[in-house]
């Protein structure tokens, strides 16, 4: 995390669905990977542009637990280009302060992979720039099922009565426990849902759509979000008049 507070109307942590690399290939009558590599410069982009604005955290999409059943050729292809995006990056991320971690079942993936997350999450651990979560082989679901799962094991150790689970305890089980939920998504590619991603984290997150597919997306689009998340009202269930009371006091010069 950094060591300064965020502006006030600026997200301290963003999370992101990149949708829409294959369309964006497809447009141009290119095989799929063109678009896979299209949208990892715009992660590149995003990662920039959140740096320079100062938030603390930015949690990217990167493969879900379900695309594991793309066809197999374009799953390989993904996978080389996640491995030698792990080669390529790690050390100029690590240059910037860029806390690099991981969420989602890595024990999918192969040996090598595995081995450079590790690598990359440990070289990295000290930064405090912004950190940056790469949920790969992830599910919303499959990330609550675990988080019960551990605390059904610690009920029967008989270290933990049924009785004292709720919300918070879960919460402290998910993944990205140790960071304030996302205050913004934003989804690319024009499709209007969540898609299994962060289910318990993005409660009471701003969502924010956009048809522009992830490999266009750059500065002025991001702005554009973070705009719109500046003028929301965030209530978390009260009224406005709550919220307002609630609110520090401004003083004036």
């Amino acid at each position: 995390m950094p060591n300064g507070m965020p502006a006030p109307g600026l997200p301290a942590h963003v999370a992101i669905i990149m949708d829409g690399n294959g369309r964006w290939a497809q447009q141009r009558r290119r095989p799929r990977m063109i678009g896979h590599r299209a949208g990892a410069r715009a992660v590149n982009r995003t990662i920039d542009f959140c740096l320079e604005r100062g938030i603390a955290a930015l949690t990217l999409f990167a493969f879900s637990s379900e695309n594991w059943g793309r066809p197999q050729e374009e799953v390989d292809a993904l996978m080389k280009l996640f491995l030698g995006a792990l080669d390529r990056e790690v050390d100029e991320l690590d240059r910037r302060g860029v806390r690099v971690r991981f969420i989602g079942e890595r024990s999918r993936f192969a040996a090598g992979i595995v081995q450079r997350m590790q690598r990359a999450e440990q070289r990295t651990a000290g930064n405090d720039a912004m950190t940056l979560n790469v949920a790969a082989s992830y599910g919303g679901r499959q990330d609550i099922a675990h988080a019960a799962r551990l605390l059904a094991e610690q009920v029967a150790a008989g270290a933990l009565q049924p009785g004292q689970i709720d919300e918070d305890l879960i919460g402290r089980h998910v993944a990205l426990a140790d960071l304030p939920p996302p205050d913004l998504f934003i989804r690319t590619g024009g499709d209007t849902r969540i898609s299994n991603f962060l289910l318990w984290q993005l409660a009471y997150t701003e969502l924010w759509f956009t048809d522009v597919l992830w490999p266009d997306v750059d500065a002025g689009i991001l702005q554009q979000a973070l705009d719109d998340y500046a003028r929301r009202e965030r209530r978390y269930g009260l009224t406005s008049a709550q919220v307002a009371a609630a609110a520090p006091e401004t003083v004036s010069p």
